[in-house]
This record gives structure tokens, sequence and C-alpha cells, in this order.
């Protein structure tokens, strides 16, 4: 999709039941857990073509990139690790066991670190991108099954969603420390994050929209609104445009694009 002429570009066959996008364009890559074959494939973003298909993964989900290894981590959900994939070669270097099933995984640019919100043990897990191993287990207390994260570097945060008890908790990422805790809509999964507006939003599998300002390390809740099956968001943060992929409304899939009520 063109965020600028707002129109659709291409749409790519090929994937069956995709979970995960992640566009790379220093690359020139896109990567798409294609979890019905258990498989990352790789997808050139000048020309669409499928490049390679890499795995076997139990069941791919969140992709982060490390760009100073040149590597792409998948959350392995249902296969409780973390797979490593070599950009440069499209190979599947390994995969590292995690103590429960993998959430999201996001890549801290100031750490330069991997994070993993671990299913079962309610944790943060650290990775060390180079050596491919783990380097701390950091509990999240209040919160179950942590799934989807999202990253305010500026401030070091992590925002990160229980999908078991439907809760939001704010991370130190300097000290590693619950800040606190917040309630938001039943099975959240994406987060999306404004660094400009200091902007969270969470979506729910439930349909429940959450927004929070961030302000002195603070969630403030801003709205909460209904969208059907919008449990995925992302935020343009040029234009501060939201966008929310929705599976089906009257029997289509549909594209709902929102801006924020207090921009000019």
């Amino acid at each position: 999709f063109d965020t600028v002429k707002r129109e659709v570009v291409n749409n790519l066959d090929g994937f069956k039941n995709v979970h995960g996008v992640l566009a790379v364009p220093e690359l020139s890559r896109v990567y798409t857990s294609v979890t019905g074959e258990h498989t990352v494939a790789v997808v050139d973003s000048q020309t669409w073509r499928i490049l390679a298909k890499v795995g076997p993964i139990s069941y791919p989900d969140g992709l982060a990139y490390a760009p100073l290894v040149k590597r792409v981590f998948v959350s392995d959900e249902q296969g409780d690790s973390d797979a490593v994939i070599d950009a440069a070669k499209n190979t599947l270097v390994t995969n590292i066991p995690l103590r429960g099933g993998a959430g999201n995984t996001v890549y801290d640019p100031n750490s330069g670190d991997i994070l993993v919100a671990v299913h079962d043990v309610n944790e943060l897990a650290v990775i060390d991108p180079a050596s491919a191993r783990i380097t701390g287990h950091y509990p999240l207390p209040g919160i179950k099954n942590p799934h989807g994260i999202a990253l305010d570097t500026s401030d070091h945060l992590a925002f990160v969603a229980g999908e078991e008890n439907h809760s939001l908790a704010v991370v130190d990422l300097e000290t590693m420390k619950v800040l606190s805790t917040r309630q938001i809509g039943e099975y959240p999964d994406v987060l999306a994050f404004d660094p400009g507006l200091k902007r969270l939003y969470v979506a729910a599998e439930s349909g429940i929209v959450s927004v929070f300002q961030e302000a002195d390390r603070k969630l403030k809740l801003l709205d909460q609104f209904y969208m059907p099956h919008a449990h995925t968001v992302s935020v343009d943060p040029k234009t501060h445009l939201v966008y929310f992929p929705l599976e089906n409304i009257d029997g289509h899939p549909l594209l709902r694009i929102m801006k924020p009520a207090d921009l000019r």
C-alpha cells in the first residue's frame, strides 16, 4: 500500500496463513512468517519476487532485524524458541530455546539487543544478536502470557501486553523493572508507538483499541473504541496516521486509516 498516493501497489500470493511481516529497507527485503508452511519467506521489495523460504520453524510469528549482524529473529510461538536467520545467506542459523512460547520479538537500537516476550514464565528474554544467546531473563509481575511489545527508544521504555489477563506493563529498559500496569481490551496482540506524539496504540483481537498518551514515563488513557478484528495496528511517525488492516468488513478485508483528533 502506497501511503502517499493511498492506493494498493500490489497483492502478493503464496503466503499460507501469513502472520508477521517485517520490511527492511536497507536490504530491500520484506520478511513474512508463512505459518502454514513453517517457514519465513524472503521477498524482494523492488520486484516482489519470493527469493527464498527459510525453515523449518514450527509456528513463525513476530519478526525483528538486528542490523549490525544482519540477522532476522523470528518468534516461534509453539516451538518455545526464537529462530535466527542469516539475512545475507537466507539460511536458518539456529533456534534459541526459551522457557515458554515466544510472543513478539523486537530489536532495541539502544542496547543492540533482541527482546522477546515469553509466555508461560511471564518474562522478557534478552538475546545478544551476535552470539545468539540469552543474556537475561526478566520477570513481568502483573502480566500473564506476555505477547505484544512496542518500544519508546528515547525514554528507554518497553510496553508489553499480556494476552491472558488483558494487561499492559510499562518496563524500564535500563533496570528491566515493571514501572506500572494497566488494563486493556481482551486478547491484546499488536502494539504501535508514535515517538513524535508519544502515543501508544494497543490493538486487541476482541476488537478493543486502547490509546494512551505517554508523559514522564507514565501512561494516561486517552480513548478506547471498537474496531472489528483490529488485532493489528501500525503508525506512520511522519504523518502520525494510524493504520488498521481489518479482516472482514461487510465480507471484505479493509484498510482503515485514522487521524488523531487533536492534529490539525
